[in-house]
C-alpha cells in the first residue's frame, strides 16, 4: 500500500477530484496548505500598495491506494493538475505500513 500526497494549485482541485473519481478512487483527504517552491512567492497589489507574498495558498490531496493503483493515480493527478506554469505542484509517494478501518476493524488493503 502507498500514501500519495499531491500539492496542487487550489483552482485545480475539482478537476483532480473528478479525474480521480473516474479512475476508481473512492476516497481522499484534502487540506488547505500554504508554501512555496522555486517561485519563492509572488508580488501582490492591495489598495495600490505592492507587497510580497512569500507563502502561496495550495491544496494538499492525500490518497491511500494499493500498489497496483499507484501509477494510475500519479498519472491522473499529473494530467489533471497540469497548467504548464511554475507552481503546478509536486506528487510524493510514501510506503504505508498498515491501515485499519475503524468502523469494521478491517486491515490492510481491505481497509482502503
Amino acid at each position: 500500500m502507498k500514501m500519495i500526497k499531491a500539492i496542487i494549485k487550489p483552482f485545480k482541485l475539482d478537476e483532480v477530484r473528478e479525474a480521480l473519481t473516474s479512475a476508481g478512487i473512492e476516497g481522499l483527504t484534502v487540506s488547505e496548505v500554504r508554501g512555496f517552491g522555486r517561485q519563492k512567492g509572488q508580488t501582490e497589489i492591495y489598495r495600490g500598495a505592492e507587497y510580497q507574498v512569500s507563502l502561496l495558498p495550495k491544496v494538499e490531496i492525500e490518497v491511500a491506494v494499493s500498489d497496483a493503483m499507484v501509477e494510475t493515480v500519479i498519472e491522473t493527478i499529473q494530467k489533471s493538475a497540469h497548467t504548464g506554469s511554475i507552481g503546478d505542484g509536486k506528487i510524493f509517494v510514501l510506503d504505508m505500513g498498515q491501515s485499519v478501518r475503524i468502523r469494521t476493524g478491517e486491515t490492510g488493503e481491505m481497509a482502503l
